[in-house]
Order: structure tokens, then sequence, then C-alpha cells
């Protein structure tokens, strides 16, 4: 069961959702083939934030947004703990080299606390942390 999990990040779901981002039709081969294969999703209320935000001055985009992620099933909302948010402060002081938003941050903490490894991304920043399976259509999608 866990290796049917896969936390969506902002990136992935902003390329799904624009049909003028680079990445948008692999989003949607990419989706598909998560579908096809049972795939459970989970994210986090920061994320869908995120995208929100993206798509705050087209209301039609808005209202797909909010049903794609409040009212699917397969999507699951992980809770963020005030230790996730303790421990994704430590950690962007940790690697100020890096240019991981807080949002990341609290991804990765909630990735391995729940023991997610498999994440759909766009960005490189999961790739720059490191130890998770960042699923490209094509190779591991």
């Amino acid at each position: 069961m866990h290796s049917h999990r896969v936390f969506i990040d902002s990136s992935f779901w902003i390329a799904f959702r624009d049909a003028r981002q680079t990445h948008h039709a692999q989003a949607r081969e990419c989706l598909a083939a998560l579908f096809r294969e049972r795939a459970h999703f989970i994210s986090t209320p920061f994320v869908f934030a995120e995208i929100h935000a993206t798509f705050a001055r087209s209301r039609l985009v808005q209202e797909k947004v909010i049903a794609d992620f409040w009212e699917n099933p397969l999507l699951h909302f992980a809770e963020v703990t005030d230790a996730d948010h303790r421990e994704a402060i430590q950690l962007l002081r940790h690697h100020v080299a890096k240019s991981y938003p807080f949002c990341n941050a609290i991804s990765f903490v909630v990735m391995r606390r729940l023991g997610v490894k498999r994440v759909a991304a766009f960005d490189d920043h999961f790739r720059q942390f490191g130890g998770f399976e960042v699923i490209e259509y094509g190779t591991n999608c």
C-alpha cells in the first residue's frame, strides 16, 4: 500500500491545470499513469494554498482546483503538526545554501514522517533535498 502513495507538489498540479506550462502534457500523462496504478495522493493545505494562489485570477480554474483537492476521494491531506513546523524551520536554517521555500520544507518533513517516498513534482527542490523518488513521465510514472 505504501508504494502506491504519491505526494502531490504544487509544481506538478500547476502544470497539470495550466496548458501554458512547459510540463503540461507530461503532467497529464503522468497523472493518467498514476490513476492506472491506483495511486493514492497525499498533499498538505500549504500545497493547496500555493496552487490556489496561482490561479487566483481564474474563477473557473479555481473551482477545478478546489474540486481536485477537496472533493477527490483519492487525495488525503496530511496533518501538519507543530513538530513538523519546527522541524521545517530547522531544515531551512540548516540548508541555507538551498532555495527551498517553507512549503517544500513542510512537504519534506511530512513525507519523511509518513514514509512517503514518491513525489510528483517539476521543481528541483525534491531532488536537491534527496531521499525521494521524483516521478517523471517516461521513466518512473
